[in-house]
């Protein structure tokens, strides 16, 4: 594997006396898209939350291409080239598509209206919907402007964390081939996902978490396949 551009060493995340992630090890090498599928509590956020800073660790580093990033603040972290597009989506529902999109790109001096056309060729409801207040748009038009508004920011590396979640089949199907574009596009991704089987097709290599732990991590041909991933996923045996 070349040098991963994001390292994870010993991560481990306690919120009060609870430990949520238990001294976990991830690389992710450029371009790669890396999977973290597993039930609910696993520690999948969490890991995600450590690595854009909004969580402390409790022990352990995060470097992004050999810079620690362990102890930065938020926005120092998006400032090195971190992105999050966080469950539930969370867009300002108060302001404009527009509006939400230009937040994205607050760090950026130059080359910005050529993003915002780009975002707006690959979603096209957000040229539609462009002057209207976010809080009035769909679930699923909410999640391509999150999308769109972290990568506003032209990261390093996108994390995902659970963009399927709620949306309609045909949403969830636009979501995956988006990020599948990106990853062709060689972006370098780390997705949460709940669904596991379409986590594990897409992906480069993927890691199941479970109670905070990694207990696989591989290919999908390694892991036997999205099925036993799935297996492994739901706690079942393979």
């Amino acid at each position: 594997m070349p040098e991963p551009l994001l390292s994870v060493r010993g991560l481990t995340v306690r919120y009060g006396s609870v430990t949520a992630v238990h001294g976990i090890d991830l690389d992710v090498a450029e371009g790669e898209l890396v999977a973290l599928v597993g039930p609910n509590g696993a520690g999948k956020s969490s890991t995600l939350a450590a690595i854009t800073g909004a969580v402390r660790p409790a022990r352990g580093t995060v470097a992004l291409g050999g810079e620690v990033l362990s102890g930065l603040a938020p926005e120092k972290v998006v400032r090195r080239g971190v992105a999050l597009v966080p469950e539930g989506r969370h867009v300002f529902t108060g302001l404009s598509v527009a509006e939400n999109l230009a937040l994205g790109a607050t760090i950026r001096r130059s080359g910005v209206a050529e993003d915002l056309e780009r975002e707006l060729e690959r979603f096209p409801i957000l040229r539609e919907r462009y002057r209207q207040q976010a809080g009035l748009l769909s679930g699923g038009e909410q999640q391509q402007l999150a999308i769109a508004r972290a990568l506003m920011s032209r990261p390093r590396l996108l994390l995902l964390d659970e963009p399927s979640l709620g949306l309609a089949p045909k949403i969830v199907d636009l979501v995956f081939e988006t990020v599948a574009r990106l990853r062709r596009e060689g972006l370098t991704i780390v997705l949460v996902e709940q669904n596991a089987t379409r986590a594990v097709e897409l992906a480069d290599r993927t890691s199941v978490l479970r109670t905070g732990r990694i207990v696989r991590s591989g290919t999908a041909a390694e892991l036997g396949g999205a099925a036993a991933m799935a297996a492994e996923y739901l706690g079942e045996a393979v």
